[in-house]
């Protein structure tokens, strides 16, 4: 199939909301054009739906998570991936080609799900995402990696959880984890400000201020953090862009390394939709990032 005509027909879309998006992308993932067929069939190892909770009120379709492995090789880093979709939309089964491309390219990933609005509303996102990681730590050694080269990433309202995760500690220090725990943070078109007067907050957050104000990576972003890849569209949704640079300068003046990269050509749903593919410049600059921060 032509790939290439198949990105230009999503990127030319007028997409409301992100539930619409991956509603595409998965229909893309589906007939097979959601990216180009990418290194060898045997690079990998997949282990798919494992419980990262199984207590009684755990939920078995988002409790889980695909676990994406080099084949035949041990001591690699590993990448927990946290999908967006508004804190209401998406699935790690979206997210298959690049947990398979980064395996092959030495890379364990992680795909986690999670709970979704308006089932349930902020902190259980953060708290799911908080549980899977203490999960990846915890094990992924059974699978070959380093417990102690541990990279978190996510898009849109992933980007803004896994943001959420390094900068406040508390939800960390409830799974026995610290920001000492993770090497580095890459965060894609994510919110680092929940603002209580926008209605696309309100399913997830509610109207609180003060809660909106906490949930705000923003906010926790003043002492020494985890190195983090913080990246935007140049056609991103309103205020993402300014979000993002605000997110780096909060990190500058709190000493934290970082890296600000503004992606040409791309909206906040194509940014993801090439990232899948390590063909791309945004996929290659991450795993630099990921190779520079594991050594």
């Amino acid at each position: 199939m032509n790939y290439n005509r198949y990105l230009r027909l999503f990127s030319q879309l007028d997409l409301n909301d992100d539930e619409a998006a991956m509603n595409l992308l998965s229909l893309l993932v589906a007939v097979g054009v959601a990216a180009p067929a990418e290194g060898k069939p045997e690079a990998h190892e997949k282990h798919a739906d494992i419980a990262y909770r199984t207590d009684k009120d755990a939920d078995k379709e988002r409790h889980v998570l695909d676990v994406y492995t080099p084949k035949g090789k041990k001591d690699f880093p590993t990448v927990l991936f946290v999908h967006g979709g508004s804190w209401k939309s998406g699935n790690k089964n979206l997210y298959e080609v690049l947990g398979k491309s980064l395996a092959a390219d030495g890379i364990g990933c992680v795909i986690c799900n999670y709970r979704l609005s308006p089932k349930v509303q902020h902190p259980a996102h953060i708290e799911d995402v908080a549980k899977a990681f203490a999960w990846t730590r915890d094990n992924i050694g059974k699978y070959g990696g380093k417990k102690d080269q541990l990279f978190l990433c996510g898009h849109s309202a992933g980007g803004h959880l896994v943001s959420l995760l390094a900068t406040d500690p508390q939800y960390l220090k409830a799974e026995r984890c610290s920001a000492a725990d993770i090497r580095g943070v890459a965060s894609l078109s994510g919110v680092y400000k929940i603002l209580h007067t926008e209605r696309v907050f309100e399913v997830p957050f509610g109207k609180d201020e003060k809660v909106c104000t906490l949930a705000s990576p923003l906010t926790h972003a003043t002492g020494k953090c985890p190195p983090f890849f913080i990246a935007y569209a140049d056609t991103d949704f309103p205020l993402l862009d300014k979000m993002a640079e605000d997110m780096g300068a909060a990190l500058k003046k709190a000493d934290s390394p970082f890296e600000l990269m503004k992606c040409k050509d791309r909206n906040h749903y194509t940014i993801i939709f090439q990232f899948v593919s390590n063909a791309d410049p945004l996929n290659k600059s991450f795993r630099e990032f990921v190779q520079k921060n594991s050594k």
